[in-house]
């Protein structure tokens, strides 16, 4: 299918998880104005055909695709799907994740692990597994993988988060490693705290638990999504062509405290 966008991904698709609210959506609309024809990937029909819509209004081509990413063969569908539709795939953003309900290691129960582990990280893995061979069919590309400044750091009462976010880093690091030389690179963004429906969830909808959040960010407030799509946008770009590999913090000073 041909695409009358112009930019530096013109002629190029990207496939993004999560993309039917906040970063995801952020990064469909950033990779559509770079001229890419993005696959808005997510478990809610309506959020992903808004997403659609807005890519739409923009001048951009998107299809919205339904998929559990804890599940393989709706994976496996889904990027069918972005290949029926488009005809190849190019750049990857596995942006799908949700937050922890807080507790004390020791308190966490093993339904809220499970439930943390298998959405954050396995399904991660799972979307990466499976694009991985459909870019190197069309000579190499890149794969972003969100992570988190709970991936870099340690917080409290998070447990289960704190793993899965420092096993998204690690398992990007290898799969960078393993497909380096065939010019695909793997890299992953880390976020602070970003003014996402994750965050209004995060703080309870509370003003007051939302301004000691942001308390704990040296540059002063939350960051917005599309700072974090403008992340992985340069990551997927030529412009990032040597790095291979990194876990790039996008947290407003918040690791280095």
């Amino acid at each position: 299918m041909t695409t009358n966008q112009v930019g530096q991904f013109a002629g190029k698709v990207a496939f993004v998880t999560g993309a039917g609210t906040g970063i995801g959506r952020a990064a469909a609309l950033a990779f559509a104005r770079e001229g890419a024809q993005v696959a808005v990937v997510g478990r809610t029909l309506a959020d992903n055909d808004e997403t659609v819509r807005l890519v739409t209004e923009q001048g951009g081509q998107a299809v919205a695709v339904v998929c559990d990413i804890t599940d393989e063969a709706q994976v496996q569908a889904a990027l069918a799907k972005t290949i029926d539709t488009y005809g190849r795939l190019d750049f990857a953003f596995n942006n799908a994740g949700v937050e922890q309900h807080k507790a004390p290691a020791a308190e966490l129960a093993m339904a809220e692990w499970d439930r943390i582990v298998n959405i954050d990280l396995r399904g991660t893995f799972l979307c990466m597994k499976h694009e991985i061979p459909l870019i190197l069919a069309q000579g190499g590309g890149a794969i972003v993988n969100t992570s988190s400044g709970a991936g870099l750091i340690g917080i409290k009462q998070n447990a289960a988060y704190c793993a899965a976010k420092h096993g998204i880093i690690g398992m990007t690091r290898s799969a960078a490693l393993d497909y380096a030389d065939q010019n695909l690179r793997i890299n992953a963004v880390c976020p602070g705290f970003i003014d996402t429906p994750m965050m209004d969830r995060f703080t309870h909808n509370s003003e007051q638990e939302r301004e000691k959040v942001i308390e704990q960010e040296p540059i002063g407030r939350a960051g917005m999504p599309e700072e974090i799509a403008n992340a992985a946008v340069w990551l997927c770009s030529a412009s990032s062509s040597f790095v291979v590999g990194h876990a790039l913090a996008v947290d407003g000073g918040q690791v280095i405290l």
